[in-house]
């Protein structure tokens, strides 16, 4: 369990050689723009299902 622990620690020294790949070459941005992207498709959706889902709801209570 302690050597687990140390070698979490070893590891956070590390530089992460693709980000500063992407960084240098300004592809970083479009990482994230794509993510921002996808994200906001998903939100969007789940936006869109819960409203059909609430007025199926209350369609269904209005003809009880």
């Amino acid at each position: 369990m302690l050597l687990h622990s140390v070698e979490s620690f070893s590891q956070a020294n590390e530089k992460v050689e693709m980000a500063d790949i992407l960084r240098q070459d300004g592809k970083i941005y479009t990482v994230v723009f794509g993510l921002v992207i996808i994200l906001t498709a998903v939100i969007v959706l789940l936006i869109r299902v819960d409203r059909k889902i609430f007025r199926l709801e209350k369609q269904i209570k209005k003809e009880k």
